[in-house]
C-alpha cells in the first residue's frame, strides 16, 4: 500500500475517532461470514459504527488524536475491530447480548468517558456504566427531592389549615 493511500485511511479512523467519544477495541476473528453479518446489522440497529481497521494504521490516528490512549496500545494485536458509538455503554451490552450465542467479539479495550479499560473481564462493568446525562439527571433528581417534599408537606398543610378555619367559621354560625 502507498504512503498517501496509508494517509488516507488514517485520516479517516482519525475523524472517526474525534467524532465519536466513546469506542470499544474487539477480537472478532473466529467469527464466519454470517454471524460477522448479523454483529454488523446489530451493530447498525444500536447505533453502533464498527471498522476492521489494521493495528498500525489505527496506532497511528490514536497518536494524532491529542488523547491520552496510550493504555490501548498494547491491546492493538492481532484482528481488531473498532466499535464507535455515542454512548458508553451500548457496545457492551451488544457484546454480552451477542456472546449469549457466540463466543466472539471478544473485548481488547475501551475508551468511555476519557478513561480506559483493558480486558475481556471489564464487559460487565461497562454495560452498567450510566453517561455523563444519566449521572447529571440522577443528581438533579436528588437534588430536587427535598424541595418536592418541602412543596407536598406545605401544600397539605395548606388544605389542612384552610379545613379548620372552614369548620370554624361553621360553627360560629
Amino acid at each position: 500500500m502507498r504512503k498517501e493511500d496509508k494517509q488516507i485511511i488514517i485520516d479517516s479512523i482519525l475523524a472517526e475517532l474525534q467524532a465519536c467519544p466513546n469506542f470499544y477495541l474487539t477480537d472478532i476473528s473466529d467469527l464466519n461470514a454470517e454471524k460477522t453479518s448479523q454483529l454488523r446489522r446489530q451493530c447498525f440497529n444500536s447505533g453502533i459504527k464498527m471498522l476492521v481497521v489494521k493495528n498500525s494504521l489505527l496506532h497511528k490516528a490514536m497518536q494524532q488524536t491529542g488523547k491520552d490512549y496510550s493504555d490501548l496500545y498494547d491491546v492493538l494485536k492481532g484482528s481488531t475491530a473498532v466499535m464507535l458509538c455515542e454512548t458508553g455503554n451500548a457496545p457492551a451490552k451488544l457484546i454480552k447480548n451477542f456472546r449469549q450465542k457466540n463466543d466472539r467479539p471478544i473485548l481488547k479495550g475501551a475508551f468511555i468517558e476519557e478513561c480506559c479499560y483493558i480486558g475481556d473481564n471489564m464487559v460487565d462493568t461497562l454495560c452498567n456504566i450510566k453517561s455523563k446525562n444519566d449521572l447529571i439527571a440522577d443528581i438533579i433528581a436528588l437534588l430536587q427531592s427535598p424541595v418536592k417534599n418541602v412543596i407536598s408537606g406545605l401544600q397539605s398543610g395548606g388544605h389542612k389549615l384552610s379545613g379548620i378555619l372552614e369548620t370554624l367559621s361553621e360553627k360560629a354560625e
